[in-house]
């Protein structure tokens, strides 16, 4: 009898496989395409390792997709080193290995495009591996997710490993409507269970308390009694201390600040905590990078030291393989020897603003143990292979992008999942460090909630459009959107919508036969009061308007030197004009209040005109500022003898001799209704028909803009594109010249890179001043952008300034057909990328960025230069004037040196 494929597989392994990966291998092996949701470290990539093995015996081709090129590079050298260089190949936006061999590594980006260009490697393909199939949430990328999922042959299997989320079902229903058979496979069992911890101050106690059981005797979650007792002293110690007398000075009162007894405990004293009870190597996510700097040169200046001196030699050699390219020039700058330091001493930072080669130095010694200590952002949460025994939370709240917001469940689970390596930890350790604010019962929630839903970013783009005109034309394309996640999702979220729609519009004829039925008149009596309400309020605010019109026209009229009486409010009395305003629509004068209050009024603080009292002499000078200054002139205008009006006369009702109101009352008096007995019971009656009725309405709008929301989406994006001649019009649009040139570029700003090539706006630049131009359609500041077109040299300066004419155009459009705008240019890089391109140091391109506002790291300048060059790449592809593609080539020659060139996959 001859073994299965999934027994050939199973006798190369060293350990045998869990539950999960079995039926998932199973199914892959029944010819099922297959979506496996598993914890971090579970281990759901032997099931993309099976779909290998099953490609390779049938002799077949298998691609293996992730999100970033440092996975993409950590799954090609573990292929490699199981398969042989012949047979594994890599392709990411800078490294082509092998692009031809039967297993290859790519990220999801690369597919993308395969697909798009119906490239001839897609020949024998049979199984595509989507790792981390969860980024199509991702609300810059994930739409690529979508478009690989929906655009992939229906013969290639497809295997989708996703991080545990809470509508793993909903995602497979959907997988099962556009991929044909696909089974789920669901494993919410952590491969290393995890502890939950608290440390208080330098207390470490469990979260939970384990002993506690319910009646069944199945374990319940129960908080433990002895931490939450710790913690309720430690917030009685905090009162008293607030409220404790300023050392005889006068009464207790609160300082408003955290007692000496609830400060956070020093870095170094937490990671010297943790070596002492053994739960070291430890992550501590910190949400900002400067956090994770400041941890770090904490613990530098500390004593602490977490390697022996065989260690620090060790992992002083790695250091010098991984960094020996670096100019020793640029090493300063980069903060090299503090760095190099703290690695010695077993501690590190890691986040996007460092240089990559410093980043994976670090991913390298901490999975080999040389580096126990590391203080992270979130990021290092997404993807990348490097567990920990503890998991360290400093804070559960964080800066989303907006606003400062709470840690949500799936949050928490994704942090706390890089704790506990398997095969090594018996268990794994999340602590969070406690403050006053931290309620032990709040982080309970978080550590026992398990919810991840995963949301589709989809939404059709320009260069999405192009692409599926060019490959379905535009009904099958249509059809396409309505088949995606996000339209699914939608569409799920509408039914519910709809049951409500049917039993409102049930309860609407109810209360319509007891009102006497739509014609009946008790509904004439409602349209006649309703008429009376609507003919109120247009009076009321044209009352309003007037009275403001008035305000305006007297504030316009004020002088120097004028006394007026400001009627309410809290700067209600005497008032002087220091400085009137001629503004016509807004006038905001200047003024000093009797009780010397100085600043401008408006007409909102005039609900009747400001009429001049009387006049009074200024100095010539006048410094409203000073206080002294203000305390003079405001008794000196108190010592006028002018008065505040004791009486004013009241504004006459615009709706005191308006004739329509009068007859629509007269008519609502006389109606038959309104002497009748029940007339209160039939308004109440009344009021509830009429909202239930509004409701219902918005329901159905809601409806209404959920249905084939992508499609109208993708039709409104057409309509541009013909206007733009990117497409023809017509029912079977045909993709122009132009618009094959647009669907070459995958930028966040497509539509505006193809505009300035096809005007060749960028015609006639050096390849320095090119890519200082196209990095304006690239760079995003973490500040607010600045689009003003300023640059080294006046070519430059031309070509900004007719990219941001063309921006301008473009946004117009977008308003006109309802589309998300495209991004503002951002000129807070062109400096730094021209002078890099141009030779010039590291330091001087850094010093350029900080010029204009923008202090960048040396991680970010690398990021930013390498997706400069990823945008040459595509302008030279797809520019229709070889002149500007061939400037393009020579400018990402020019770019990819030195510390942009190094560890560049």
């Amino acid at each position: 009898m001859h073994a299965t494929r999934l027994q050939q597989f199973t006798d190369t392994l060293a350990f045998p496989l869990d539950r999960f990966q079995i039926d998932a291998c199973t199914a892959l092996e029944a010819g099922h395409g297959v979506l496996v949701c598993a914890p971090t470290g579970a281990g759901k990539t032997i099931i993309g390792e099976f779909a290998v093995h099953l490609a390779l015996a049938a002799g077949r081709k298998c691609f293996y997709t992730t999100p970033i090129k440092a996975l993409s590079n950590q799954k090609f050298a573990e292929l490699t080193a199981r398969y042989g260089r012949d047979t594994v190949g890599l392709l990411t936006g800078d490294s082509s290995i092998n692009p031809s061999a039967p297993i290859v590594v790519m990220t999801t980006e690369v597919l993308r495009n395969m697909l798009y260009a119906s490239s001839d490697a897609l020949r024998g393909l049979s199984h595509v591996v989507m790792d981390e199939v969860h980024y199509l949430a991702d609300r810059f990328r994930g739409a690529v997710w979508e478009e690989v999922i929906l655009h992939l042959s229906q013969d290639v299997r497809l295997v989708s490993l996703s991080a545990t989320v809470s509508n793993a079902e909903e995602f497979g229903a959907w997988m099962e409507t556009v991929r044909g058979d696909t089974t789920v496979v669901v494993d919410e069992n952590r491969p290393v269970p995890l502890s939950q911890h608290i440390m208080v101050g330098r207390r470490l106690f469990d979260l939970f308390d384990t002993r506690a059981q319910s009646g069944d005797g199945a374990a319940r979650l129960v908080v433990d009694r002895e931490l939450v007792r710790h913690v309720k002293q430690r917030q009685a110690l905090d009162h008293a201390d607030r409220w404790q007398p300023a050392h005889g000075r006068g009464r207790g009162r609160s300082s408003g600040r955290t007692s000496a007894n609830n400060r956070p405990l020093p870095r170094p004293d937490v990671i010297a905590k943790l070596d002492q009870e053994g739960l070291l190597p430890a992550i501590t996510f910190i949400f900002s990078r400067a956090g994770c700097d400041g941890a770090l040169t904490q613990c530098l200046r500390s004593r602490l030291v977490l390697t022996t001196p065989e260690q620090a030699e060790e992992i002083r050699y790695i250091v010098e393989q991984h960094t020996s390219e670096l100019p020793r020039e640029d090493l300063e700058v980069l903060g090299f020897w503090e760095w190099r330091e703290a690695l010695e001493r077993g501690l590190a930072a890691h986040h996007a603003g460092m240089l990559p080669v410093f980043r994976h130095t670090v991913e390298e010694l901490f999975v080999k143990g040389l580096v126990r200590a590391v203080f992270a952002t979130e990021t290092l949460a997404l993807g990348i292979n490097m567990p920990a025994r503890t998991v360290v939370l400093e804070k559960l709240v964080k800066y989303n992008g907006e606003t400062h917001a709470e840690l949500t469940p799936g949050e928490y689970t994704q942090l706390t999942g890089r704790a506990g390596r398997r095969g090594i930890d018996v268990e794994g350790h999340a602590v969070v460090l406690w403050q006053p604010g931290t309620e032990p019962t709040e982080v309970a929630g978080l550590a026992s909630t398990r919810t991840f839903p995963l949301r589709s970013s989809f939404r059709p783009g320009y260069n999405m459009s192009i692409n599926m005109i060019e490959q379905f034309g535009a009904p099958e394309s249509r059809a396409l959107l309505e088949r995606s996640f996000a339209q699914f999702q939608a569409d799920r979220s509408v039914v519910g919508l709809v049951r409500g729609i049917d039993r409102n519009d049930k309860t609407i004829a109810q209360l319509g036969d007891r009102l006497g039925g739509p014609e009946g008149e008790y509904f004439e009596y409602a349209r006649l009061r309703e008429r009376l309400k609507e003919r109120e309020r247009i009076l009321e605010r044209q009352g309003r308007q007037d009275r403001r019109d008035r305000a305006v026209e007297s504030l316009h009229g004020l002088e120097r030197g004028d006394v007026v009486s400001v009627p309410s409010g809290k700067r209600s009395g005497l008032a002087v004009v220091l400085e009137p305003d001629d503004d016509r629509l807004d006038p905001r004068p200047l003024v000093l209040t009797e009780d010397a209050w100085a600043g401008r009024l408006s007409a909102a603080d005039f609900p009747s005109p400001a009429d001049t009292l009387g006049r009074m002499r200024l100095p010539r000078f006048v410094d409203h500022r000073t206080a002294r200054t203000r305390r003079d002139l405001s008794a000196a205008l108190r010592s006028t003898g002018i008065s505040t009006p004791s009486d004013r006369r009241r504004q006459k009702s615009t709706a005191a001799d308006d004739r329509e109101l009068a007859t629509l009352r007269r008519s609502i008096r006389s109606h038959p209704v309104h002497s009748r007995p029940d007339r209160d019971e039939l308004g109440r009656v009344g009021e509830r028909y009429s909202k239930l009725v509004r409701d219902t309405e918005a329901m159905r709008r809601e409806v209404s803009a959920t249905t084939n929301s992508l499609a109208r989406s993708f039709d409104r994006i057409l309509a541009l594109l013909v206007e733009r001649d990117y497409i023809t019009s017509g029912k079977t649009p045909v993709v122009t010249e132009h618009g094959a040139h647009l669907g070459r570029i995958y930028s966040e700003s497509d539509l505006l890179v193809a505009e300035c090539l096809r005007q060749h706006l960028w015609r006639g630049l050096a390849p320095a001043e090119l890519a200082a131009v196209v990095s304006a359609v690239v760079f995003e500041s973490r500040q607010e952008g600045d689009a003003t077109p300023h640059g080294p040299t006046g070519p430059i300066r031309h070509a900004l300034g007719e990219t941001v004419r063309v921006w301008t155009e473009l946004r117009a459009d977008e308003v006109r057909h309802k589309l998300p705008p495209t991004r503002e240019p951002d000129v807070g890089f062109v400096t730094a990328v021209y002078r890099w391109a141009s030779n010039h140091s590291l330091v001087d391109a850094l010093i350029a960025a900080g010029d204009n506002g923008k202090a960048l790291s040396g991680g970010d300048f690398v990021r930013w230069c390498r997706q400069v060059i990823d945008l040459l790449d595509q302008v030279r592809l797809a520019s229709p004037d070889p002149e500007i593609s061939q400037t393009a080539s020579k400018a990402v020659k020019a770019l990819r040196r030195g510390v942009v060139a190094i560890d560049a996959a």
